[in-house]
């Protein structure tokens, strides 16, 4: 069953240890069955009670799962395996259009920021014992965050979105609780979640964000947290709308237990008004991130969110990395003084490039998703043989698999630097392979 048997150990650690590297490097393959406990104790020579406790560790890592008399075996997608190793080799002279970075075209110089912050860090540096946000940056973030309805609250600074959404999730939740998460969903937080222990309810979603229906599935089957995309959700495009809020925030405030994050990554390339659901239960979190706007390599976003939440974020923090360097913090804050670039000039690029593409397929009959943000996701029938059809044609674009967890086959296209002479041909590369594909939900 195990081939050459990469299981080795004589301690719950070490039994865990080898089934996760075996897993690592592809000696143990996703779905694999793992054997019964008593079998592998009988080959290690170890007590029934150590390789339960190696497969209970596993398990709150995500590298393994257990099914019931189907017995335990290795997650589909495990920990131990990156969604971003699903990628595309893509050959020279083929068009990438699968990585989903926004156009550098559009992103503004940092180097006038940069140099403002550190003659300001020159003229009064930062100690220790000072507070870890920039008064400045939490001043201007609270002045956004009011103009768009999100309720007063704390606000702390972090390395970036995925570092907000882990430490908002680890204040609150244990290993085994279950979390709803888009599907299709960010590839990153849908690695995160097993790995932090956690377990992924898949919450399918339309053109307005996640489904109401899905969502009270899922929050009915108890969810301990329900992590949302307000706008420019990756890969689908999706935003929520005002119609969509109300619903999903009268669905929340009914399970007032229930920890809710919003990722609002698309501030200011959304082309879209944000609709938060922020409130809806007792703790919340809301994360505004700044790669998409001003580069994925400004490594900041800021969050806010109920007071207890804030406590437990910014108390585990203090503990860790301290704060966000306050040279970056001030960098940011001189980019939203001076409104570089102008997000609204941005967010019209985008919309028209990925436009001109909608359009396009949709003359040939080929309905795709994506009202706001860099990406275009478009269902397929067979996603491997698209991306390899379309692999050949000259365009390179990213496998659904690396977005799914239970939802339909489909690709992502980033459109962040599609030209408007790439849009046609792009289209008919599309339509050789697929034909007319009916308009539906990413189910």
């Amino acid at each position: 069953m195990l081939g050459e048997y990469p299981i080795h150990g004589d301690g719950a650690q070490g039994i865990s240890r080898s089934i996760e590297e075996a897993v690592g490097r592809g000696a143990l393959r996703p779905g694999e069955v793992l054997p019964p406990i008593r079998e592998l104790a009988t080959r290690l020579g170890v007590n029934p009670n150590t390789v339960a406790a190696a497969y209970r560790g596993l398990r709150e890592r995500g590298v393994v799962e257990t099914a019931g008399r189907r017995g335990t075996r290795v997650r589909s997608k495990p920990a131990s395996t990156p969604r971003e190793n699903l990628r595309v080799e893509v050959p020279a002279g083929v068009r990438d259009l699968s990585l989903g970075n926004p156009d550098p075209a559009l992103l503004p110089s940092l180097a006038g920021a940069f140099a403002s912050a550190a003659r300001a860090a020159d003229a009064r540096p930062v100690l220790y014992g000072e507070e870890a946000v920039d008064p400045e940056l939490a001043r201007r973030a609270a002045e956004l965050f009011a103009e768009a309805g999100v309720p007063e609250a704390p606000v702390a600074v972090t390395s970036g979105a995925l570092d907000a959404i882990e430490r908002v999730l680890q204040a609150h939740l244990r290993p085994g609780d279950a979390v709803a998460v888009e599907d299709p969903g960010w590839e990153s937080l849908l690695d995160l979640v097993p790995a932090l222990g956690l377990r992924a309810v898949p919450v399918a979603l339309d053109d307005e964000g996640p489904l109401p229906e899905a969502v009270d599935r899922a929050l009915r089957a108890g969810v301990r947290a329900v992590l949302v995309t307000d706008r420019a959700q990756n890969p689908t495009g999706a935003a929520i709308t005002a119609r969509r809020a109300a619903e999903l925030r009268e669905l929340l405030g009914a399970h007032p237990s229930v920890l809710l994050v919003e990722d609002d990554h698309g501030h200011g390339i959304a082309g879209l008004p944000l609709h938060p659901l922020a409130g809806a239960t007792r703790h919340w979190a809301l994360v505004r991130s700044t790669a998409k706007a001003y580069g994925p390599d400004l490594r900041l976003a800021v969050l806010t969110g109920d007071e207890l939440t804030m406590d437990r974020v910014r108390g585990r923090q203090r503990l860790g990395p301290g704060w966000v360097s306050r040279l970056l913090q001030g960098a940011v804050a001189r980019l939203w003084a001076e409104g570089a670039p102008d997000l609204d000039r941005v967010a019209r690029a985008y919309g028209e490039r990925r436009g001109a593409l909608l359009d396009a397929l949709a003359a040939r009959g080929i309905t795709g998703h994506g009202v706001s943000g860099l990406n275009v996701w478009l269902p397929v029938p067979d996603e491997t043989a698209v991306v390899a059809h379309l692999l050949h044609a000259g365009w390179a674009v990213a496998p659904g698999a690396r977005y799914r967890l239970g939802s339909g086959p489909g690709i992502r296209i980033t459109t962040a630097e599609l030209t408007a002479a790439e849009a046609q041909p792009l289209a008919g590369a599309v339509a050789a392979v697929l034909g007319p594909v009916p308009g539906r939900r990413y189910v």
